[in-house]
């Protein structure tokens, strides 16, 4: 059994960089975190070519900072991103700028202002326990699979009225290979040509897409300019106010795509690894376990404030596996970063995975240590340094939710079982939009005293 000092499984690292070429070929250009050197975890900065494009790797907090709130108005989301993302979920909120940007997190915010957020807790303590309900007693369990189950239900149910379709093996599944797709399909966006189908992951990922793409346009189509009482509803008759007939459907069917992908997937992603973690940890799991019991049985809206420890674990995890590894800008004028120039129309790319794990930033970077999120321990972090959820203007707009979500389902997944890590099962990474386990991720569960 694993005790405090746990380290998580990650790649191995190089003892030197790579040339510019490996980034598009073998385990690479597959999966992200993959392939970096120990030089990225301990310098602040790097410029590479790629092909067509200048890229910059910015590292110390100062210069993300500057390209995401002080100097924001001058980084975009990359043209080459656009048209990456474009068949999966359009010009919605997560792709959008400017104007366009403004109004539709105007209009979205409020389904994730805290009082929205907390009256969907019951929701999300019923979606844990259909998940439990599932385990055996003692045995072993995919938590990457209930953990989808669940956050997939949530998303469902809380945005969408439950609508079926989108509740489904099969949904999943074409998920699955959309965002594969989706993070290994760099070099022919690179080349100008993003709708390139170089390999069997960009065949599925284009079935995936239009499988997305089609069941949310009938959805859409069917609730009329009118809506419905729910969340999307809410979204459509707003978007209507706003903008022109067709635009406003357009919209309505990418932001329903962006909230619905965005809005489990990320967070099935912090379950799984926050479990994998205390599985790793003991003596973390039978301390969350002993504020949990605790605090179940209160108000269910506020059962997350009544978390703290348990918030800590989340933070942690967040922090070694953090949803999105990466996310890039592109500079619209020349710019400092670092004492680096930057010219219009080069790449910023910005690595929570690199950022989170650097070792000037955090003391025995690799370890699982929930108490580096202690509220005592707060001032000692620059805000740029830990950036799960992104930063400035455009953080993301459900993080309350995901966080919420996921100290709920945590909390009664604690409480019904304890976790350990079978022997002799490796944990690898896959990472390409988002940071999930390859293959799932199989822990023993056992009952609780």
């Amino acid at each position: 059994m694993a005790q405090a000092g746990f380290i998580p499984a990650h790649p191995p690292r190089r003892d030197r960089v790579g040339p510019f070429w490996s980034a598009f070929v073998g385990e690479h250009a597959r999966n992200a975190v993959t392939g970096w050197s120990n030089a990225a975890f301990e310098d602040w900065y790097t410029k590479r070519k790629l092909l067509r494009l200048t890229v910059h790797i910015p590292r110390h907090p100062d210069a993300i900072e500057r390209v995401l709130l002080t100097n924001a108005a001058n980084y975009a989301k990359p043209r080459i991103v656009k048209r990456l993302i474009a068949p999966l979920i359009g010009n919605g909120l997560l792709s959008a700028d400017g104007e366009s940007w403004r109004q539709q997190r105007r209009i979205v915010a409020p389904s994730f202002a805290p009082g929205a957020v907390a009256k969907l807790t019951g929701l999300m303590a019923q979606a844990a326990r259909e998940g439990t309900a599932k385990w055996p007693q003692s045995g072993t369990v995919d938590i990457a699979e209930t953990a989808t189950d669940a956050t997939m239900a949530i998303i469902a149910r809380a945005l969408f009225s439950g609508d079926p379709r989108l509740m489904t093996e099969d949904a999943g599944r074409h998920i699955t290979a959309a965002l594969e797709a989706a993070g290994s399909a760099r070099l022919a966006a690179i080349l100008g040509m993003p709708g390139l189908r170089l390999t069997p992951t960009a065949w599925a990922g284009a079935r995936g897409q239009r499988f997305l793409r089609e069941t949310l346009t009938d959805i859409v189509r069917e609730r009329g300019p009118e809506g419905g009482d729910d969340f999307l509803g809410g979204m459509i008759r707003d978007l209507h106010e706003r903008f022109p007939r067709s635009e406003a459907l357009k919209l309505a069917i990418d932001n329903a795509a962006t909230f619905y992908l965005a809005g489990h997937e990320t967070t099935a992603n912090a379950l799984t690894w926050s479990i994998y973690c205390l599985a790793g940890d003991q003596q973390a799991q039978d301390r969350a376990c002993s504020e949990v019991r605790a605090a179940i049985d209160g108000d269910p809206q506020t059962l997350p404030d009544r978390l703290p420890f348990l918030r800590q674990i989340l933070d942690e995890a967040l922090r070694l596996y953090p949803p999105a590894p990466r996310f890039d800008r592109e500079a619209l004028s020349d710019d400092m970063l670092d004492g680096h120039p930057v010219r219009a129309g080069e790449i910023v790319s910005i690595w929570p995975w690199v950022l989170h794990r650097h070792r000037k930033l955090w003391d025995d970077a690799d370890r699982f240590d929930p108490d580096r999120f202690a509220p005592d321990r707060e001032r000692e972090r620059h805000r740029f340094q830990y950036i799960p959820f992104g930063g400035g203007p455009r953080t993301c707009v459900g993080a309350r939710f995901a966080t919420v979500e996921a100290l709920v389902i945590l909390a009664h997944w604690i409480a019904a079982r304890r976790f350990a890590l079978p022997p002799g099962r490796e944990v690898e990474l896959s990472a390409a939009v988002t940071l999930r386990p390859r293959g799932g991720l199989w822990v023993e569960v056992a009952p609780r005293d």
